[in-house]
């Protein structure tokens, strides 16, 4: 599953990457499995659980960026996920959780376009 989320991803990136080339739109490297010494060094460099998986650092008519959580098919949000969308809302940023290409063209454009 974590394979297919991965490749939706990618596949989300090239296609925002050609239509937007001056957007700033990046990933947050806070998944994968690590040894013990690089999470915890990762850890102290600032690596939070929960953060979303893709960032929009450009602000629109009603928030200051928009925020990205990856999932597919039933992958649900975790507790920490789940935390930091509540964060998002109320400092004033959009977020989203995207699970096929079509939601995250649609969510992109809606929000550049808003």
């Amino acid at each position: 599953m974590r394979q297919l989320e991965s490749k939706l991803q990618q596949s989300c990136v090239k296609w925002f990457r050609l239509q937007y080339p001056k957007l700033v739109l990046f990933a947050v490297p806070n998944g994968g499995s690590r040894n013990v010494l690089e999470a915890a060094k990762m850890k102290r460099e600032g690596v939070m659980a929960g953060v979303a998986d893709l960032i929009l650092l450009k602000q629109n008519a009603n928030y200051g960026a928009l925020c990205i959580e990856m999932k597919y098919g039933g992958g649900r949000q975790s507790d920490h996920q789940k935390q930091f969308e509540k964060y998002c809302h109320r400092y004033g940023y959009q977020y989203a959780v995207c699970r096929t290409f079509d939601e995250f063209r649609d969510t992109v454009e809606c929000y550049i376009n808003e």
